[in-house]
C-alpha cells in the first residue's frame, strides 16, 4: 500500500511504526476541484472519495492532523488492491 499510495500525485505519507493504519498528508489536493465542488479540507475529501471511489476513510481532525486521512490495512490484500485502485482512480479526476 505504502508504494501504491506514494505513486498517487498529491499525497504525502510516511511509514508506519507499527501501526495498522495509515495516515497520509492530503494537504496538496486542498482546493482540488470535482463536478462542481471543491475540496477544501480532509473532511471533503473523504466524502468525495466515499462517494466517488465508495472507500470509506476517516479524517486526521480526531487525531489532531486536519491534513491528514487515516487508512486502515486491517483487511485482505484483495481488498487493499482493490481500495488503492479506487482512491488513485478518483483523485486522478481532481483538478
Amino acid at each position: 500500500m505504502l508504494k501504491e499510495l506514494r505513486n498517487i500525485k498529491g499525497i504525502k505519507i510516511n511509514e508506519p511504526k507499527g501501526a495498522f493504519y495509515l495516515f497520509p498528508d492530503v494537504s496538496e489536493l486542498f482546493g482540488q476541484h470535482f463536478d462542481g465542488k471543491t475540496i477544501n479540507n480532509a473532511d471533503d475529501l473523504c466524502l468525495f472519495l466515499l462517494e466517488e471511489a465508495k472507500v470509506a476513510l476517516v479524517t486526521g481532525n480526531a487525531f489532531g492532523s486536519p491534513n491528514c486521512i487515516r487508512i486502515s490495512y486491517a483487511a485482505s490484500m484483495e481488498q487493499l488492491k482493490e481500495a488503492v485502485y479506487r482512491i488513485k482512480s478518483a483523485i486522478s479526476q481532481l483538478n
